[in-house]
């Protein structure tokens, strides 16, 4: 399981100008069943994403294919962690010896 941090390191004028295929890369990514929720910073400084991907190589992989990191307009943080405790809704994403 991984949570990206995304910072945005150029104005809000190119951040707004990228949002829609940004958006369209979203959607492909929670169709191909990777990201589980995502949205804006408050402030508005960047996104978080909380992703379910193989491994770090693929959570990279899939990063780089959006149009925020294209155009360098924003730094991404990957963290991965291991879901030991979860929320009902979530438990089918928990840690089990069984699962991993």
């Amino acid at each position: 399981m991984f949570v990206i941090s995304i910072t945005y390191t150029k104005p809000a004028s190119e951040i707004d100008s990228l949002l829609t295929a940004h958006k369209k890369f979203l959607n492909q990514q929670y169709a191909d069943g990777v990201f589980l929720m995502s949205g804006r910073k408050v402030p508005r400084t960047g996104g978080i994403i909380l992703a379910d991907a193989s491994d770090r190589a693929e959570m990279e992989a899939i990063i780089e294919l959006d149009p925020f990191y294209i155009a360098g307009v924003a730094e991404y943080e990957i963290t991965e962690f291991v879901p030991s405790m979860t929320a009902e809704a979530l438990e089918a994403f928990r840690y089990s010896v069984d699962r991993n």
